[in-house]
């Protein structure tokens, strides 16, 4: 099954200077969305969401993943993915999308990732902001690469779209002072 594809939307942000100091090289964001028609429908409770989802996860995940990597044209360390449900809708569908390896597996090998994506996932109306999580592709417990990219479409989702984002970072925060990758400590758990 082949996604019903409204839009797709490719966005790059390069920081160049932080804080009144001019970075040692550019940070870079690069997001690439599309908008879906709402696969699951607006018309009730759908059970079995994760037959759908298996079928979409791939063709999905072509669409976005690989196009992010190749937008940020840079080598990736920070990535996550994203969901914004129009309100005909409920976060489950979304979440049935971008919680299905099918999806994941694309984004992540083209990033050349090992670690889980982080998400956001909510619905919204027409033009509502969500924040993504950005972690370390290698290793999420580096501090240094934990930062939150906000994004919004003026026009999406519809009450019967949802859009399904990847977002790549070519590096931890700018100016980041925490530990940074493979310099952390052990953490110990009790």
């Amino acid at each position: 099954m082949e996604p019903q594809v409204r839009k797709i939307v490719r966005h790059v942000e390069e920081l160049r200077e932080e804080n009144g100091r001019v970075l040692e090289r550019p940070h870079r964001i690069a997001l690439v969305a599309a908008i879906l028609k709402n696969p699951f429908g607006i018309d009730g409770y759908v059970q079995d969401l994760v037959t759908l989802a298996d079928e979409l996860g791939e063709a999905v995940g072509e669409l976005v993943g690989p196009e992010c990597v190749a937008l940020l044209d840079d080598e990736v360390e920070v990535f996550g993915k994203v969901a914004l449900v129009g309100v005909g809708g409920e976060t489950e569908h979304g979440s049935a999308i971008i919680h299905n390896l099918r999806f994941g597996n694309v984004f992540r090998k083209a990033a050349a990732g090992t670690e889980l994506l982080p998400a956001a996932e909510k619905v919204g109306l027409m033009g509502a902001a969500i924040d993504v999580p950005l972690k370390h592709k290698l290793d999420a417990k580096t501090r240094s690469h934990h930062q939150t990219f906000t994004f919004r479409i003026e026009d999406a989702p519809r009450p019967d779209e949802i859009v399904i984002g990847c977002v790549a970072g070519n590096q931890g925060r700018p100016l980041a002072r925490l530990a940074t990758f493979g310099s952390e400590a052990p953490v110990s758990v009790a």
